[in-house]
């Protein structure tokens, strides 16, 4: 038998009937006419081919086939109920829920840490697992098995949606005691020997050719808007390692200004403004259709904005 073709009210009516054994009552308890109750027994009972209530001294009785029915019809309908009201607010303060977040090396050292503040004093036992680029695909965000990626993004699947958390100009970070800081020029900048970090998107990564202008980024794009290249003799996939090799190897690192900021007490770095202009980036945030409407992740969402916005404010 075909499931489509069956009227599920039907269903709704053997619940009732069986329960109160009784068409009037039934019917009362639906709102519906005594007649059209008895119309819905008859279809009910040309559907099971089943008398499955019969009349007697002690009043309408199940048959042995509507006595098996019963407690399946009555699951049915628990699950349909629950189906159909509305979903309960997702309660941060008692879940224990794992929000699998995909993060780039800049977006773990910046958003991540003022992220798990918040979620100590709101959600003590919710678990965060940090996943990197080269953990996820589209189509892990897509089925919902990531919950959501942060990075900078070149292209996004139209289908997800997507929200900038800030946007970021650039600094160079540079060893205090390099000569480079005497004097510092698009000349020296170009002298000067630098670190090249930078991991976009997702997927496992390729290694880098120097003379790639196009894949190397937003630095080296801008030099070569003004037709100079700069000497990189380090490529890394790593915020951290290069903040560290422009501290002790005396290269300059040209990051994301926030991520720059995280070293201003650093008394062995100076951080100043490069000497040429670069257009500044998108941290964004996306996420599967498939978890738009969720309760847990609207309210994970909201607390990656509402942290994204006050460390935006806190690091300009």
């Amino acid at each position: 038998m075909n499931i489509s073709r069956i009227d599920l009210n039907l269903l709704v009516y053997l619940d009732v009937l069986l329960r109160e054994r009784n068409v009037t009552k039934a019917a009362d308890q639906l709102g519906i006419s005594q007649p059209a109750m008895s119309n819905g027994l008859k279809r009910l009972r040309t559907l099971f081919d089943d008398p499955l209530l019969i009349r007697t001294s002690q009043g309408m009785t199940p048959t042995e086939r509507a006595q098996e029915l019963q407690p399946t019809i009555s699951e049915l309908m628990i699950g349909l109920e629950k189906a159909v009201q509305p979903r309960a607010n997702f309660n941060a303060a008692e879940s224990d829920k794992v929000f699998r977040v995909m993060a780039s090396d800049y977006a773990e050292a910046t958003l991540i840490p003022p992220l798990i503040a918040k979620l100590r004093t709101e959600a003590p036992n919710v678990i965060l697992d940090i996943m990197t680029p080269s953990d996820v695909n589209f189509p892990d965000v897509e089925q919902g098995r990531v919950d959501m990626v942060i990075n900078r993004f070149d292209t996004i699947p139209q289908s997800f949606h997507q929200k900038v958390l800030w946007s970021d100009d650039f600094s160079c970070l540079i060893n205090k005691d390099n000569p480079v800081l005497e004097k510092f020029s698009l000349e020296s900048y170009l002298e000067a020997k630098h670190v090249w970090v930078s991991k976009t998107g997702m997927g496992v990564g390729v290694g880098m050719d120097p003379d790639d202008v196009q894949r190397l980024g937003w630095v080296d794009e801008a030099l070569t808007r003004i037709g100079v290249k700069r000497r990189i003799t380090v490529f890394t996939r790593h915020y951290q390692a290069a903040c560290l090799l422009a501290e002790q190897q005396g290269l300059i690192a040209t990051i994301p200004s926030k991520m720059a900021r995280l070293h201003e007490h650093n008394s062995r770095v100076s951080i100043v403004a490069p000497p040429f202009i670069i257009q500044p980036i998108a941290l964004t945030m996306a996420w599967s259709p498939l978890l738009q409407h969720n309760p847990a992740h609207k309210w994970m969402r909201k607390l990656i904005t509402q942290t994204a916005d006050s460390f935006s404010r806190n690091n300009r």
